[in-house]
């Protein structure tokens, strides 16, 4: 029998993969890439007997190869936060998927294994901006104010090393990032043996100086539109601006956008932390997709901007999805 993790190279999903790698320890292929490559599973070379785990990826994205590993007989366990679309009814399938506004797979993940690797479920939290819940859940757990942002400076600087165009614009491939993460159960122990965080805050800081110089293309009393231009920095920093800009004003919504060959924009939006919904509807009428607080667009056409900003100006913060 073989095994296959497959995951999104973020944050959320590389920590939900090692969470229930140190739960069952076995050999397995991983499979996983940037933050915008999505379609994972269509890479997978299983047969009957076989076990996949999928960690933060849209089902939706992935229907058509999730149902042929099905019929082929491949045992897939599926967690995520993201749209599902029509969910299969098949007896090899176990999907625990929620998509509210105060989850994420790490957190689905350690729900699952009853807290076992709750550290790392932390990090993966904190990276996918859920800051006040995983507050909430280190406090719980006994962890003070100093490992708590310990925690939250690996889990940013993980989910910063996910965006990119290229392999050539990130600092470590998701895959080898998941490798210095797999050796250790506790991060809190990984922080005093390996660079990488001093590593990944450094840059990620050194990006967002940039960003910091431009000023919104759009602004309104709910909400601001920034834009980026395609070079490396911006292509890392496009995730992690919205998100600082949403903590920063947690009554407002962010859109991203960063240009594209091709006269498009690739688009990240976020939902007002006061009002976390609204982010997919948006970007869904757009071609995107998403989450309700987090969604976006791989190719917002150029013709298509100023009906963007007046779709963005209208949107219900916190209505729906």
């Amino acid at each position: 029998m073989q095994r296959f993790d497959v995951c999104n190279g973020d944050a959320d999903g590389l920590c939900a993969t090692v969470q229930w790698r140190w739960h069952e320890p076995a050999q397995a292929q991983l499979i996983t890439g940037l933050k915008r490559e999505i379609a994972l599973l269509s890479r997978v070379r299983a047969q009957a007997g076989d076990e996949v785990n999928v960690f933060d990826l849209s089902m939706q994205r992935n229907l058509p190869a999730l149902q042929h590993l099905l019929d082929a007989g491949v045992r897939v366990r599926y967690v995520d936060h993201h749209a599902t679309g029509t969910v299969p009814a098949h007896p090899l399938l176990q999907a625990h998927v929620d998509l509210g506004s105060e989850v994420c797979t790490s957190l689905l993940v350690d729900r699952l294994l009853d807290g076992a690797c709750r550290r790392w479920a932390l990090v993966g939290a904190y990276g996918d901006n859920l800051t006040a819940v995983a507050d909430r859940l280190a406090a719980a757990s006994g962890l003070g104010p100093a490992e708590r942002m310990a925690l939250r400076r690996l889990g940013e600087g993980i989910n910063y090393n996910a965006y990119g165009e290229s392999d050539a614009d990130v600092h470590l491939l998701p895959a080898q990032l998941y490798a210095v993460l797999a050796r250790y159960r506790d991060p809190l122990g990984l922080l005093t043996q390996e660079s990488i965080a001093d590593e990944l805050d450094a840059l990620r800081r050194s990006d967002l100086a940039q960003a910091r110089h431009l000023t919104p293309l759009w602004q309104g009393p709910h909400g601001r539109i920034w834009c980026l231009p395609d070079t490396a920095w911006a292509r890392r920093v496009t995730g992690v601006l919205a998100n600082e800009l949403t903590n920063e004003c947690p009554e407002q919504a962010q859109a991203v956008l960063r240009q594209q060959a091709g006269a498009c924009y690739s688009v990240s939006v976020r939902a007002p932390l006061q009002h976390p919904g609204g982010a997919s509807g948006l970007c869904q009428a757009f071609g995107g997709n998403g989450r309700a607080r987090a969604a976006g667009i791989d190719a917002l056409a150029e013709a298509d901007l100023p009906h963007f900003i007046d779709a963005f100006a209208a949107t219900a913060w916190g209505a729906g999805a």
